[in-house]
């Protein structure tokens, strides 16, 4: 199963990206992940990837579908969770191809819905590691040990600078402007599957599961 997650910053995309790995052996293509990966890799598109990021730009659709491109024809495990990628209506198509041309399709869309305060509350209070980039929750989702990533050890975990609600509020309408529009692109095409995301992340997985199977 191929599947892509729709949700604005702090809906837990993340996490249950983390959940499907685990119960279904699904392989997460994150861009930012991607990008990370490619900027330390030394290959000629991670020192593209590099000098773009190190001069403030966007990294161009083209290199973020190249790199998809290259993961897709790699493994397929369980299926891909498609997280931050598509972002826009050009994006979806050049997936859709993309996912032609290896023999594939798209299964579903899972559309997370979370409320204002809920997001706020999310925001705020997250951490992530500085080393390989997992991310807790003070309150909801906290590592074993306080200061310690779970993953790989690292004791790096830091809240990120634009964590805050101006910055989730302006990232909030760059959402709703660019991305919204995939819901009803991939509601056309019967694949839009809506879950409501307040809860822990085990209930939230389970609500997402009966999505996907139901």
């Amino acid at each position: 199963m191929n599947i892509v997650l729709l949700g604005p910053p702090g809906s837990g995309k993340g996490t249950q990206a983390n959940i499907l790995i685990r119960q279904r052996s699904m392989v997460q293509l994150s861009t930012g992940d991607m990008l990370r990966e490619a900027r330390r890799s030394g290959t000629e598109v991670g020192v593209k990837v590099a000098a773009i990021m190190d001069a403030g730009e966007l990294v161009t659709d083209e290199i973020v579908i190249e790199l998809i491109g290259e993961r897709i024809g790699g493994k397929k495990g369980g299926g891909f969770i498609f997280d931050g990628f598509p972002r826009t209506l050009a994006q979806a198509d050049s997936l859709e191809e993309l996912l032609r041309q290896a023999g594939m399709k798209l299964d579903a869309a899972v559309e997370m819905e979370v409320g204002l305060k809920e997001l706020q509350d999310r925001i705020t209070g997250r951490v992530s590691c500085g080393q390989c980039g997992a991310v807790y929750h003070k309150v909801s989702s906290p590592p074993k040990v306080e200061g310690v990533c779970d993953n790989c050890g690292a004791r790096e975990l830091h809240q990120r600078d634009d964590d805050t609600i101006e910055v989730l509020n302006t990232r909030l309408l760059e959402y709703y402007r660019k991305t919204a529009p995939l819901v009803g692109y991939y509601h056309h095409a019967g694949l839009l599957r809506r879950v409501d995301c307040v809860g822990g992340p085990e209930e939230v997985a389970n609500s997402v599961a009966k999505a996907l199977d139901g």
